[in-house]
């Protein structure tokens, strides 16, 4: 069976510098997929190439067996990838409809404009109840839901969240991470890069963990969180 995401021997950085040195993972439909790690471990630089943002020397990336690799990021988006990226990333003097709707505005998607924003009011009803509001006046955690949400807007194949729980309050975490569950309940495949260890594979299926621009371990997310290395190096168990 052919994987929804596919990267092989990615390598890719900034300049004269490789942040990644030979990346291997996939994504099957319906997964979560985790990738953890340490700051500096390459894991957003692993998500921004895939989403044509950095430039990969070589590897290949696919996307349901087509290639997608170094393509521009725009034709990526449309093949059926979103991201929410790390630091949110909205339009602050914008409202929140009006960032939503942005997400919406791909070809694949903007038939299903209203459809796909009750989608999201129902899943963060807090922000239906801002959908007025400028994002830039929003909390950290509802820039965060807003976030999320304008990649659902683009109706993906594959949606890649970037350290979704970042600076958030810990009641504001455990929002996230349900969130991040009831998408994948409704059979969205979503590869998750994120800091909080024992969160991540607890809600994934799979895991990879990636240190120093390679994948050092992977497998069940349940076989990790009981590898001893991880549990040292991660959990502090």
């Amino acid at each position: 069976m052919t994987a929804l995401l596919e990267v092989s021997g990615l390598k890719s950085g900034y300049g004269d510098i490789n942040i990644l040195t030979g990346v291997d993972l996939h994504v099957d439909a319906g997964e979560i997929v985790t990738v953890v790690g340490g700051n500096g471990a390459g894991k957003t630089t692993l998500i921004r190439t895939i989403a044509g943002m950095v430039r990969a020397s070589s590897g290949s990336i696919r996307l349901e067996g087509r290639d997608i690799f170094n393509r521009p990021s725009h034709e990526i988006c449309e093949a059926g990838i979103a991201q929410a990226p790390e630091g949110r990333q909205l339009f602050p003097d914008l409202n929140v409809e009006d960032n939503l709707q942005l997400g919406g505005s791909l070809r694949r998607s903007r038939a299903r404009m209203r459809e796909s924003l009750e989608q999201v009011y129902t899943l963060f009803p807090r922000l239906a109840e801002r959908r007025g509001q400028l994002a830039g006046t929003l909390s950290g955690g509802e820039q965060q839901m807003a976030a999320i949400g304008r990649a659902m807007m683009a109706q993906p194949l594959l949606l890649m969240l970037d350290e979704p729980s970042l600076g958030l309050a810990p009641v504001m975490v455990d929002v996230m991470f349900e969130a991040i569950a009831r998408l994948n309940k409704q059979g969205l495949s979503i590869l998750l890069v994120e800091q909080n260890v024992a969160e991540s594979l607890a809600l994934a299926q799979r895991g990879y963990v990636l240190e120093n621009g390679e994948v050092v371990l992977e497998g069940a997310a349940s076989d990790l969180s009981r590898d001893e290395r991880v549990r040292q190096a991660y959990l502090g168990l």
